[in-house]
């Protein structure tokens, strides 16, 4: 029997290989800068079932303290999920796909139920969580944490001289990407306030800061995370923040 037909039966019998992962491991030299909103758009066919055609991925250039957020403007409005450029290209290319499938949930659940869960990571969104995880193998969970990714960018740091400054794990420091001390807009102010009662004092900025450069000052960073779902900074760990805007 001629080789080549032997050769093409015995391909028709091999069972088809299966698909890569969408978090292979190979991914990383074979498309290790993906195309964002090709990858949302092959997303939004696998596990959204073409509902998230409305909504707008980019990149965001300026965001560093939270890895992605998706911002709802209310009623008949635009749904937008927006990618931290800084955090994310320090990232292996399998957080950017947990992080963008993260936020494409959120998207899911404004666009069809018009969710705003104060919680924002509530049972409907965990079910879509598990449902991704288990079919693909991804690890999407309800917050990102790239605690060392985010240091590089927090260069603006106080220290407390309270009792705080001898308690783990933060010894008493704040760290900040942008130039604004600890004061009682935060949220945690009122318990250091009865705990520890030391004043910040400001104790290391980035080279140069505020210096003039061509005849003007420096302006400070503008670093925040609008929309609906805001990540916020506590401390050394990120949560997210639940904010409608109707």
């Amino acid at each position: 029997m001629d080789e080549d037909f032997l050769l093409a039966i015995r391909l028709q019998e091999q069972p088809p290989e299966r698909p890569l992962s969408i978090v292979d491991a190979s991914w990383e030299t074979l498309d290790p800068s993906p195309d964002v909103r090709g990858m949302f758009l092959q997303f939004n066919d696998m596990f959204f079932w073409g509902k998230l055609c409305g909504v707008e991925v980019k990149w965001s250039p300026r965001m560093t303290l939270c890895a992605g957020v998706c911002s709802y403007e209310g009623r008949g409005g635009l749904c937008s999920i927006r990618l931290s450029e800084p955090l994310l290209k320090l990232r292996p290319r399998k957080d950017l796909v947990e992080t963008l499938l993260h936020e494409m949930i959120h998207a899911l659940l404004f666009v069809t139920q018009n969710n705003r869960d104060r919680d924002g990571h509530g049972p409907e969104f965990c079910n879509h969580m598990n449902r991704i995880n288990k079919a693909t193998g991804t690890k999407i969970s309800v917050y990102h944490s790239f605690h060392d990714e985010v240091d590089v960018y927090r260069q603006h740091w106080w220290r407390c001289d309270g009792p705080c400054q001898s308690r783990k794990p933060y010894f008493g420091y704040v760290k900040r990407a942008m130039n604004r001390a600890p004061s009682s807009q935060d949220p945690w102010w009122g318990d250091h306030q009865r705990t520890c009662g030391g004043t910040y004092t400001k104790v290391k900025e980035p080279e140069g800061y505020g210096k003039k450069k061509g005849g003007k000052k420096e302006g400070k960073a503008s670093l925040y995370c609008y929309g609906t779902f805001n990540c916020i900074v506590l401390e050394s760990f990120i949560l997210h923040r639940h904010v409608a805007r109707l």
